[in-house]
């Protein structure tokens, strides 16, 4: 039994490294997610990566709802970073937590692909320096935006991309 405790605390050590993060005592949840997302932004600070999320304030039925999502590289060097829980690969992964002014979340409907750690390296997309890259993606195509409201949009996905997006956006649905 000892042996198996060991071999379960090497698993979840080994796991979590794999994912950028360094835990050397036991945690509860709520610090290991606080030490995760301040391991990101210290990394993404030190890096020069910042994204930046922007849409019509206003989408009326019928139209695309499109969400650009940009990545500034304001380091010296290019810096990569990993599309994984990103626009660059839409819709493979649950990225963007999206609300109702009422507190309701917005169904994803996209598909949730399982991956391999570490990402391979052509998962990185490279940024130059001073330079940034943009990408476009349809919200309705991933999530089901139905109902008149004002919605407020969240990126999660800075524990895979390392990306952070400091600011969350909202925009108004009306039929």
């Amino acid at each position: 039994m000892k042996n198996f405790n060991i071999l379960l605390y090497a698993a979840v050590v080994l796991a979590l490294s794999s994912c950028g993060i360094n835990n050397n005592s036991a945690q509860n949840s709520t610090n290991l997610a606080d030490s995760s997302a301040t391991a990101a932004l210290d990394s993404t600070a030190e890096k020069g990566l910042l994204a930046k999320m922007s849409m019509k304030d206003t989408i009326k039925a019928g139209e695309l709802a499109e969400l650009k999502f940009t990545v500034y590289n304001n380091a010296d060097t290019t810096q990569h970073f990993c599309k994984w829980h990103t626009p660059f690969e839409p819709f493979i992964s649950k990225y963007l937590d999206i609300t109702s002014e009422s507190g309701e979340e917005v169904d994803y409907k996209g598909a949730m692909a399982k991956r391999i750690m570490p990402p391979p390296a052509d998962s990185y997309l490279p940024v130059n320096s001073k330079d940034s890259i943009s990408i476009t993606v349809d919200l309705l195509k991933g999530y089901s935006i139905t109902k008149p409201s004002k919605y407020t949009i969240k990126y999660v996905g800075q524990n895979m991309s390392g990306l952070i997006v400091q600011d969350s956006i909202s925009f108004i649905y009306a039929k």
